[in-house]
């Protein structure tokens, strides 16, 4: 689910484009905007310009003491990953880094005022979508009414490569799957075959629910909470894939006029997905089958759902974005037309639908309103990342 294209070894030489930083190709023109062309896939291909000050932005004082604290979690992953981005190393963020540790919350506008710069990548228009923490009926033990396996990662579950692939082809990461009795690299179980059975009884279950629809779609936010009737609560989180294509039913949906807003219709929301699938079961039921991805879960036991980034995504702090064009760990301000979606948040987390330069899934924490909003979460605007100081002038430097 956390994937990206990076363009690797074959760019050189830094242009400078109406103020703006691209990385092109060595020996091509830079005449046409390459933000705008297909195929791009690094911020640095996409364009970096600088942005107006910190200061200007309006931030909220709230809004920046929770974007601080956030900010401080992903620090020790800042100071050691590598930046799929190419925009920062993590030397970069040392200085803002040290300084966090200790900087007063209420202080936190002047904090991101001394140590960050604003940048455009591309030409900024942003499109920020929502997710959140699901809460369903579960079960540590199976009993009645509680009837549909939560699996953990089953062993046999590997990456390896098919014995029909030349090995020409072999390139990249391998694809997941299994060995067959045979001794045969094949495809892993898809989720039909996950549901028919294909890996009961093994002791692979970690819990129960009771409601397939709501599973589906837990499996989709990649993380959530099991209550159980006492009023226990088992938090579950995202531990592995089988390796089968994901499939968005509500593209499927909208391509068969089952969406909309006519006679008939149901609404292009999560819930209005949901609605349909519990009211037309058999229907419902080939729809999501057609989803062949499966998630797999492991118990958590730490205070939040845990991000790509390692650390504790937060509610209206955490956002997930393209690693590709924003490094993950980095400010992000959001002027939207949703008000909710706007502010600072920190890039922590990804996703498989969240591709390309200002493409964000805003996180909304848990619970029914978080439900709400994240469900029908829609908004556009533009989108501005905070880099340290002096950060665009040093990719300029870069020729």
């Amino acid at each position: 689910m956390r994937h990206g294209v990076r363009l690797a070894g074959i760019l050189a030489g830094l242009v400078l484009l109406a103020g703006c930083v691209r990385l092109v190709p060595e020996g091509s023109k830079p005449a046409a905007p390459v933000d705008k062309a297909p195929g791009v896939s690094t911020a640095l291909f996409a364009g970096v310009r600088l942005g107006p000050t910190v200061a200007s932005l309006g931030m909220g004082a709230d809004d920046a003491g929770a974007a601080l604290s956030s900010f401080v979690e992903s620090c020790p992953r800042l100071l050691t990953r590598t930046d799929s981005s190419g925009l920062t190393t993590p030397e970069s963020w040392r200085e803002a880094c040290d300084d966090a540790r200790s900087w007063p919350y209420g202080k936190a506008r002047a904090f991101f005022d001394k140590h960050f710069e604003t940048a455009q990548v591309g030409d900024g228009g942003a499109f920020a979508t929502g997710y959140f923490e699901p809460e369903i009926a579960g079960v540590r033990t199976r009993q009645p009414g509680f009837d549909y396996p939560v699996y953990k990662m089953p062993p046999e579950l590997v990456r390896g490569w098919p014995d029909d692939m030349p090995q020409a082809e072999r390139t990249g990461r391998q694809p997941l799957g299994r060995y067959d009795a045979a001794g045969k690299f094949v495809p892993y179980y898809t989720r039909g075959e996950i549901e028919d059975g294909a890996i009961a009884n093994r002791g692979l279950e970690i819990a129960w629910v009771a409601d397939p629809v709501e599973f589906f779609f837990l499996q989709i936010q990649g993380s959530g909470r099991l209550r159980a009737p006492d009023g226990s609560v088992m938090r579950i989180g995202y531990a592995g894939q089988n390796g089968r294509e994901y499939v968005g039913i509500g593209s499927v949906m909208r391509e068969r006029g089952l969406l909309g807003t006519g006679p008939g219709q149901y609404p292009g929301s999560m819930q209005g997905i949901m609605a349909y699938l519990r009211e037309h079961p058999a229907d419902g039921d080939a729809l999501m089958r057609m989803n062949q991805s499966w998630v797999f879960f492991s118990e958590l036991k730490g205070d939040g759902p845990l991000g790509a980034l390692g650390v504790p995504v937060r509610r209206q702090s955490s956002v997930a974005a393209d690693p590709n064009f924003v490094p993950l760990g980095a400010p992000v301000w959001l002027a939207m037309d949703r008000p909710e979606a706007g502010g600072l948040w920190i890039a922590q987390d990804t996703g498989g639908a969240i591709k390309g330069a200002n493409r964000f899934d805003t996180f909304w924490g848990a619970g029914e309103d978080a439900r709400t909003i994240a469900g029908g979460m829609s908004a556009r605007g533009q989108a501005l990342l905070l880099l340290p100081k002096g950060t665009v002038e040093r990719l300029r430097n870069r020729r």
